[in-house]
């Protein structure tokens, strides 16, 4: 699986060959097939057990800080502590590069069905961080939290893409956002703007 990420990441579906993955990962050939029916289902569980362990992560990051809040955490450190769990696995030295990577050329090139990543990951994480905003936010009403979750999670995105191009540019020689000062910029702009909502002023 690892093998295959990579493999993936690097040269996309169509240019990575079963051959190639098994021949790296030192496997049998046979062994792609058997246990996942060729390299569409390698692919697919690949992505399963990726975006798996990603929803985990965000998903307790969130209830991690509301348990201890006791349903009422404070919203910069509700967000720095999701910003944290969201991009710490996209610019891990090795994997968060593949990973976004892959992600990537799944975008520029689909093999999955949307419904995959609905339902792996966007809606479950949403959810949860939606209904903190709620219980964290008096006045916020679920339609503007579901809103508030959406620019959230874009500003994230740009980032984790940001140090993704500043680690290719030139041998890693353009420097890219300073991931600390990010989520921590990226926690109060937004916990001011979801406040802004509860008041009515957006």
């Amino acid at each position: 699986m690892e093998v295959a990420e990579q493999l993936f990441a690097e040269h996309g579906f169509a240019a990575t060959s079963v051959r190639s993955i098994t021949n790296a990962a030192r496997c049998n050939l046979a062994a792609v097939n058997y246990h996942f029916g060729g390299k569409l289902g390698l692919y697919e569980a690949l992505f399963h057990s990726r975006l798996s362990e990603l929803r985990r992560r965000r998903v307790e990051s969130v209830r991690r800080v509301m348990q201890r809040a006791q349903g009422r955490a404070a919203l910069e450190l509700l967000l720095t502590a999701f910003g944290n769990a969201f991009l710490e696995p996209l610019v891990e030295e090795g994997r968060g590069r593949h990973l976004l990577g892959l992600l990537s050329r799944e975008q520029l090139d689909p093999r999955l069905p949307r419904a995959l990543f609905e339902h792996e990951m966007v809606e479950p994480v949403q959810r949860v961080l939606a209904e903190a905003l709620l219980q964290s936010t008096p006045g916020l009403r679920r339609e503007q939290a579901l809103r508030c979750v959406v620019s959230i999670i874009g500003q994230l995105v740009q980032v984790s893409f940001r140090c993704r191009w500043a680690a290719a540019c030139q041998g890693g020689k353009v420097k890219g956002p300073r991931l600390g000062a990010m989520v921590e910029h990226i926690a109060h702009f937004s916990a001011a703007g979801v406040r802004a909502c509860a008041k009515g002023t957006q």
